[in-house]
C-alpha cells in the first residue's frame, strides 16, 4: 500500500518535538508499506527553518521519502503569521501533492486543520480513501483558550471540522476524550490509537549526570517539563509555585523546549528573581532520554479548561517510560491513567500552592517517587507501547480500505473504558 501523509509538524527523532508520526511512519516501512511524508521544513517547536525548503527529498528509511515544500517561516509572531504559516502550507502540500503518484490512502491530521482539506482534495483526486487523525480537537481548543474568537472565523472552521469528519473514510483520534465529540460532528468510523511511547528509548535506571553537570543540578531535587511553551501549557503558573519554593535551595524546576511564550515566562521569571528556575533550550527527541533520565520527577500541565479533560498529553507516557513520577495538572482522561497507574500525583490545574506542595512532598519522599516512576513504567510497557500501537494503526489504515459498514464500532477498549 502507498500511503501519503500530510503532517505540518512531522519530526524525526533528531529534530525537537513529538515524534509519534515518525516512529509509526517506520514501522508501516518496515511492514512492507510505501509512505510519503510531505511536511514542513519549519520547526512547529521554535518556529524556524530546519531543513532545506522545497524541492527536498529525505530518504529516511526504505520505502519513506519525506518532502518539504516551502511554509511561511514566521508563526511564533502572532495569531494571524501562525495562520500564514498555516495557510501556506495548506498549499504548498497540495501543489506538492499532486506529483506524488500511484497513492491508495491519503492520512492527514489535525492540527492544524487546514492540512486536513488539502488531505481530502488530494484523496478525492487521487481516488484514494482519506483517513483523519485528530490530534487536538481544533477549532475547540481555540476557542477555549480565547486565541480564536469571532464568529466570522469560527463558524466557518467549525464546518469545516464536520465536513473532514463527515467525508473521511475512516476517523483516527488519539485519546479516548475524543471519540463522542467527533462522533457527534458527523463521524462516520472512528478508531482509537492513543499516544504512547517507546520503552526501548528510555532506562529508568539512568540518572542523567551529564545532563545535571551540564546545568549544575547535581545536588537537587529536579522537576523537569519537557514541552511546548504556548499559552495553554499555564506554566505562570509553574514560576508562581517555584516563588513559594525559593527559600528551599535543593528544589530546582527545569523548563525544557520553546514556543511563543517563552520570551515572556523568561523575562517574569527574572522580574520574579527566580534562581530555583531554569529554561532550557529544546533538544532532540533523540537526547529527550538523558534529559528525563536527570529529572527526580515530571511535571506535565494544562489551562483549566474543561475541554482539556479530553486529552492524552504524549509527554506523559514519555515520562512514565522514563520511570519517572509524574506531577499532573491536568484532570480528566490522562488523570485516570497515571492514577489507574499509579505512576504520579495528581494536582489541580491552575493551583500553584498545591503544585508547591506536591513538589515539595515528592522532594521530601524519594523513595516514594521512585516507586511510583517503575509502577508507570509498568503500566506503560503494558497498554502504551509504541510498538504496539503502531501495530494497531497498520489494522485501521488496513480497514480503511475496507466499504464503510455503520454499524460495527472500530473503537478498541482500554483499561479506562471498560
Amino acid at each position: 500500500m502507498h500511503i501519503l501523509l500530510i503532517h505540518q509538524a512531522f519530526t524525526t527523532l533528531d529534530e525537537p518535538g513529538g515524534t509519534r508520526h515518525h516512529e509509526l511512519v517506520r514501522y508501516l516501512a518496515s511492514r512492507g508499506h510505501r509512505v510519503t511524508v510531505i511536511a514542513s521544513p519549519v520547526s512547529y517547536l521554535t518556529g524556524k527553518q530546519t531543513v532545506a525548503a522545497y524541492p527536498s527529498n529525505e530518504g529516511e528509511a526504505e520505502f519513506v521519502t519525506i518532502l518539504r515544500p516551502f511554509t511561511y517561516p514566521a508563526w511564533h509572531r502572532s495569531f494571524l503569521h501562525r495562520v500564514f504559516s498555516f495557510l501556506s502550507f495548506m498549499v504548498s502540500s497540495f501543489i506538492c501533492g499532486l506529483g506524488v503518484h500511484g497513492v491508495d490512502l491519503v492520512w492527514g491530521t489535525s492540527p492544524p486543520i487546514f492540512q486536513g482539506g488539502t488531505a481530502w482534495l488530494l484523496a478525492r483526486l487521487k481516488r484514494a480513501c482519506f483517513l483523519f487523525e485528530v490530534r487536538d480537537l481544533w477549532p475547540a481548543f481555540a476557542v477555549a483558550v480565547g486565541v480564536l474568537r469571532s464568529p466570522l472565523l469560527i463558524h466557518p472552521a467549525e464546518w469545516f471540522e464536520r465536513f473532514l469528519y463527515k467525508h473521511a473514510n475512516q476517523v483516527v483520534v488519539n485519546s479516548p476524550g475524543f471519540i463522542e465529540y467527533v462522533k457527534c460532528r458527523g463521524a462516520r468510523r472512528v478508531a482509537l490509537v492513543p499516544n504512547g511511547a517507546d520503552p526501548d528509548m528510555f532506562d529508568p535506571t539512568a540518572c542523567g549526570l551529564e545532563f545535571r553537570r551540564k546545568y549544575g543540578l547535581e545536588r537537587r531535587y529536579v522537576v523537569l517539563y519537557a514541552g511546548a511553551h504556548g499559552l495553554s501549557n499555564d506554566l505562570g503558573v509553574v514560576l508562581q509555585a517555584a516563588e513559594k519554593l525559593r527559600e528551599q535551595t535543593d528544589i530546582a524546576i527545569a523548563l525544557l523546549g520553546d514556543g511563543k511564550e517563552k520570551p515572556h515566562l523568561v523575562a517574569q521569571a527574572a522580574e520574579m528573581g527566580l534562581s530555583n528556575i531554569q529554561f532550557l533550550g529544546p533538544i532532540p527527541m533523540n537526547q529527550m532520554p538523558q534529559a528525563l533520565a536527570a529529572a527526580d520527577a515530571c511535571l506535565a500541565i494544562l489551562k483549566p479548561i474543561p475541554l482539556y479533560k479530553t486529552v492524552y498529553p504524549n509527554k506523559v507516557f514519555d515520562y512514565m517510560a522514563a520511570g519517572r513520577p509524574v506531577i499532573l495538572a491536568i484532570d480528566g482522561v490522562i488523570r485516570k491513567v497515571v492514577e489507574t497507574a499509579r505512576a504520579g500525583v495528581f494536582v489541580s490545574p491552575g493551583n500553584p500552592v498545591e503544585l508547591a506542595k506536591v513538589i515539595q512532598l515528592l522532594a521530601s519522599d524519594r523513595p516514594k517517587g521512585q516507586s511510583l516512576g517503575l509502577n508507570g513504567r509498568h503500566y506503560m510497557e503494558r497498554y502504551f507501547n509504541r510498538a504496539n500501537l503502531a501495530a494497531e494503526m497498520e489494522r485501521v489504515v488496513i480497514g480503511a480500505m475496507e466499504p464503510l459498514v455503520p454499524s460495527t464500532p472500530d473503537i478498541p477498549q482500554t483499561p479506562f473504558q471498560q
